[in-house]
């Protein structure tokens, strides 16, 4: 899967969790930059994520991620 193709899968995830359709993702995005990414929704975009990919992320990688760049690296890892 392509790294473009990623990037709007989990732009989808993001639309769906913090119900905002004008959510705009880049490697660079970090938590700070998108309204209600919040500790608790963090966990519920992991969840929906390792659904959409159908994958599973330790907890040790989830922490490592500084931005989404990083989590996006990951999910290519694992496909």
């Amino acid at each position: 899967m392509e790294r473009v193709e990623i990037l709007e899968n989990v732009k989808a995830v993001f639309i769906d969790v913090l119900d905002n359709e004008d959510i705009e993702l880049s490697d660079e995005t970090t938590a700070k930059d998108v309204d209600d990414w919040d500790s608790l929704n963090h966990i519920q975009l992991i969840v929906g994520i390792e659904k959409k990919f159908k994958i599973r992320f330790t907890s040790q990688e989830i922490q490592s991620w500084k931005n989404v760049g990083e989590m996006l690296n990951a999910i290519q890892a694992k496909l």
